[in-house]
């Protein structure tokens, strides 16, 4: 959602800016990496453009500035994508009730070994 919201905007630009007035945001040294890594890549395989690079690494930065670091004890395997591990391993240590994300691997996600509602951007936009 990260990616959308600050190198796109729109819905998941609305759904940060209502996270960031009203939950606990949480990261792990692994989302940490990857929150590194994606904006190069994208920006590399020119996915995105360098207005959009530099509003993705501001974005991103205020966003960790916000954040709480979690060290997952647990490794699961639980996604299809198993890349996306990462963020239910951090969610888990969170103790956190909600997980608001784009990914349709984690959206498919229906039955979790711990209580954890995934929800979209917009559903979130429509919780308050």
């Amino acid at each position: 959602m990260l990616i959308s919201a600050f190198a796109f905007g729109g819905t998941p630009w609305n759904a940060v800016q209502q996270a960031f007035a009203e939950a606990d945001i949480y990261v792990s040294p692994a989302v940490l990496r990857e929150y590194r890594e994606v904006p190069l890549e994208l920006f590399a395989k020119g996915k995105i453009d360098s207005i959009q690079f530099k509003a993705l690494i501001s974005g991103i930065a205020a966003f960790v500035a916000k954040a709480a670091v979690i060290y997952p004890k647990q490794k699961l395997s639980i996604c299809r994508d198993p890349k996306d591990n990462i963020v239910l391993e951090c969610c888990f240590e969170a103790k956190a009730h909600s997980l608001i994300t784009g990914d349709k691997d984690l959206l498919e996600l229906h039955h979790l070994p711990f209580n954890l509602k995934i929800i979209t951007p917009l559903q979130y936009s429509k919780i308050s």
